[in-house]
């Protein structure tokens, strides 16, 4: 019994380490899930917005890149409530980055351009790049 001991030790030690890496693994994913949500939600609300003489369109920078930068440019209209939307997306994007930070994500370091001007057609905002 006592030459068991060290074997079911170390044992138990290899099951511990493994099992933090799961942890670890399955908390990333959790985090990027809710990341995912978070981005779905703020791009739903955008589409909602129409645009016409009463509404003007406008972007905001969406995302985090590790290299700086966001990852892209949400044309949305003044038709919703767009300090809503803004701290939605201030949200995300200091989350994204911690995240970023956290599990040491890398990207590409592309630089997103934002469009050089917003059109209205047919009641939607249309970017120019």
């Amino acid at each position: 019994m006592k030459k068991l001991l060290p074997f079911l030790f170390i044992i138990c030690l290899l099951f511990m380490a493994f099992q933090c890496e799961d942890d670890e693994a399955s908390t990333q994913e959790i985090e990027q899930q809710a990341l995912n949500t978070s981005k779905k939600a703020i791009e739903d609300l955008a589409a909602t917005s129409i645009c016409n003489e009463t509404f003007e369109c406008k972007f905001i920078a969406l995302g985090s890149k590790p290299c700086g930068g966001p990852w892209s440019y949400l044309v949305y209209s003044t038709s919703i409530n767009t300090e809503k939307l803004e701290k939605m997306v201030e949200s995300h994007n200091k989350k994204e980055s911690d995240f970023n930070k956290k599990w040491g994500v890398f990207s590409d370091c592309a630089y997103a351009s934002p469009p050089t001007s917003l059109n209205c057609e047919n009641n939607t905002c249309i970017p120019i790049y």
